[in-house]
């Protein structure tokens, strides 16, 4: 499972769940079991159903109803110095 594409699939994986997410949530949304277990299952089932190396299959689960999130997911030039310092403040 995985949310980075182009990297999971140049290393070679046999099998690869991708999930069009923001990094670091390829089991799912965060706090939704919901859509954590249909991650699980749609993993699971490449295990059977995979049938030649490098596979990938791209789960139907979608982050919001538009892609204005990956403009905006990580982008630090559209922060204020003072979210900046906020958010540098919070992680230290």
């Amino acid at each position: 499972m995985g949310c980075a594409r182009d990297i999971v699939e140049s290393a070679g994986v046999p099998r690869f769940y991708w999930r069009d997410f923001p990094l670091g949530h390829s089991a799912g949304k965060p706090h939704n079991p919901t859509s954590q277990a249909a991650t699980v299952r749609g993993a699971l089932t490449l295990f059977d159903s995979a049938r030649k190396p490098n596979t990938t299959v791209t789960s139907p689960q979608q982050w919001a109803d538009d892609d204005a999130w990956k403009r905006d997911f990580m982008n630090v030039d559209a922060l204020s110095d003072a979210q900046l310092a906020k958010l540098t403040a919070q992680r230290e």
